[in-house]
C-alpha cells in the first residue's frame, strides 16, 4: 500500500465512516461566511458546494489540511497548491476570489472555529508535523538588497528558462504591463504601444540617435524598439544571466548589435557614462525602500541636463513590503517591495528630478495578466515539461492573483516621468502631451 493510500485509509477510519465533506462542510461554511460558492471535492470523492459547479477546489490529500493548519492563510494555501495537495479546476479567477476571501477572514474566524478546525483535522488524520515546504520556496540569505542577495533573488525568478517565459509572454518577450489602445488590441500590439509611449515620453522621437539606458532590460524588448524605430544607441543592463543571453541573441537576430549593448551589470555599478534618457520598466520593485534614494541618485548622475527618466513600477497605497510569510515573497519575488507612488515622486524630486507626468496603467496590467494566464493554461503541458508542475502552478497562481489585485485596486502601476532641468531652469520638455499618443 502506497503512502497516499495509507493516509487516505487512516483518514477515513479516523472519521468513523463520515465523509470528509460531511466533517469539513460546517467549517467551510464558517470560514466562507455561508455555503461555499464554488465546489469543494475531497480525496474520498465526497464534495461540498454547488452540485453542478464547474469551478472546483480539489483537496487531494490530508497534507493540504496539515499545511493550512500550520501556516494559516495564503502561505499554507499556496504551499498546498504548489505541492499538488490542492488543485483548481474551472476558472482560476473565480476560485481564487473565494480562497482570497477565506484567507483574509482567518483572523476573524474566532476561537470556536479554530478548535472546530483542530477537531476536524484530528478526525481526518490531518494532525501531526507539517510536510516539508516545496523545494521551489525561496529563503534568501545575507543583507537585504545587497548586490549578492539581489542577484540571488533575481535569479530565483528570472532564470527559470527563457522558453518557459516565451510560452505565456508571447513573441514580444515583455514582462511588464502592456497598453491596450482599444478593445481589439492584441497582447503583442499592446506591448509595442507601451514601448512607443515610453519612447515618446522620453523624447526619443524628438532627436534620432539619442543614447538610452534601459535598467532591468529583461529580454531586450524596449531596447530593440528604441533602436529599430528611433535609431537610439541603447545600453541595457540586467543581473539575470538567462535574460542577458537571450537579449543578446535577439539583438543579433535583429541586426542591431552596432546600436544595442546588453550588459550583465547591476545598476549600482554604472558610473562615468552619460545618457540622454533612462527607462526603468518593471525593475524598481526589486530596489527596496532603503535603496530608493541611492537608485535615483545613481540615475541622476548618469543623465545630462534635460535628460529624462521614465520609471514604470507597480505601486501600493502606503507602500508594501512583501512579508516573509507571504506566498509571493516565498515563491515569486523574494525581497520585493512596492512603494506608494507619492513616495516615488518625492524621492525623484529629492534626487534633483522635476516630475513632469504621472500616469496609472492599472486596468491595463489586469488585462495583460489575464492574457498571460490564458497563454500559460493553453500551453500547460509544455510549461510543465519545461519547468515542472510546481513552478508552473506558482506562475499560474501568482499571475491570476495579481490580475485580481489590479482589478480591485489593491495594487496599481504608475509611469513617473522626470527631467533634469538645466541651471537656468530650462527642461527641454514639449509644451503638451499631445505627441505622446
Amino acid at each position: 500500500m502506497s503512502t497516499d493510500e495509507r493516509e487516505r485509509t487512516s483518514a477515513r477510519e479516523s472519521a468513523q465512516g463520515q465523509s470528509v465533506a460531511g466533517l469539513f462542510g460546517p467549517l467551510l461554511r464558517t470560514v466562507l461566511g455561508g455555503a461555499p460558492p464554488v465546489r469543494f471535492e475531497f480525496w474520498d470523492d465526497s464534495a461540498a458546494g454547488p452540485r453542478d459547479g464547474s469551478d472546483v477546489v480539489k483537496v487531494l490529500s490530508p497534507d493540504a489540511l496539515r499545511r493550512m493548519m500550520w501556516s494559516p492563510g495564503e502561505l499554507g494555501l499556496g504551499r498546498a497548491y504548489v505541492a499538488g495537495d490542492l488543485d483548481v479546476a474551472g476558472d482560476v479567477f473565480t476560485v481564487l476570489r473565494t480562497l482570497q476571501g477565506a484567507a483574509s477572514n482567518d483572523a476573524q474566524i474566532g476561537i470556536g472555529a479554530a478548535f472546530s478546525a483542530l477537531g476536524v483535522a484530528r478526525r481526518l488524520g490531518a494532525l501531526g508535523l507539517p510536510p516539508s515546504p516545496p523545494p521551489e520556496e525561496a529563503r534568501p540569505r545575507g543583507r537585504r538588497h545587497s548586490k549578492s542577495r539581489d542577484a540571488d533573488a533575481i535569479s530565483h525568478h528570472y532564470d527559470v528558462g527563457n522558453d518557459f517565459y516565451r510560452l505565456f509572454l508571447g513573441p514580444s518577450l515583455t514582462y511588464s504591463c502592456a497598453r491596450f489602445t482599444d478593445e481589439d488590441t492584441s497582447l503583442e500590439d499592446a506591448q509595442a504601444a507601451k514601448h512607443e509611449l515610453i519612447s515618446r515620453k522620453l523624447g526619443l522621437d524628438e532627436r534620432p540617435g539619442m543614447r538610452l539606458l534601459d535598467i532591468g532590460c529583461g529580454w531586450g524588448s524596449m531596447a530593440l524598439h528604441a533602436a529599430a524605430r528611433y535609431g537610439a544607441e541603447v545600453v541595457g543592463v540586467t543581473i539575470s544571466e538567462e535574460q542577458a543571453a537571450a537579449a543578446r541573441e535577439r539583438v543579433a537576430e535583429a541586426g542591431l548589435s552596432d546600436q544595442v549593448e546588453i550588459r550583465l551589470q547591476d545598476y549600482r555599478d554604472l558610473a562615468g557614462e552619460t545618457f540622454d534618457a533612462v527607462s526603468s520598466v518593471g525593475m524598481f520593485e526589486h530596489v527596496g525602500t532603503e535603496r530608493t534614494a541611492e537608485y535615483f541618485t545613481v540615475i541622476r548622475s548618469l543623465l545630462r541636463p534635460h535628460g529624462r527618466l521614465l520609471n514604470h513600477a507597480i505601486s501600493s497605497v502606503g507602500g508594501s513590503v512583501m512579508g516573509s510569510k507571504s506566498f509571493i515573497a516565498r515563491y515569486v519575488f523574494p525581497d520585493g517591495e512596492l512603494l506608494d507612488v507619492g513616495e516615488v515622486v518625492l524621492a525623484m524630486e529629492r534626487a534633483g528630478f522635476e516630475v513632469r507626468d504621472v500616469e496609472s496603467l492599472r486596468e491595463h496590467y489586469a488585462r495583460t495578466l489575464r492574457h498571460w494566464v490564458a497563454n500559460l493554461e493553453a500551453n500547460w503541458d509544455e510549461a510543465v515539461r519545461l519547468v515542472g508542475p510546481a513552478r508552473a502552478r506558482i506562475w499560474r497562481l501568482y499571475m491570476a492573483a495579481s490580475a485580481l489585485g489590479f482589478e480591485d485596486g489593491g495594487i496599481a502601476v504608475h509611469q513617473v516621468l522626470g527631467v533634469l532641468p538645466d541651471p537656468a531652469g530650462g527642461s527641454g520638455m514639449p509644451p503638451t502631451r499631445r505627441t505622446w499618443g
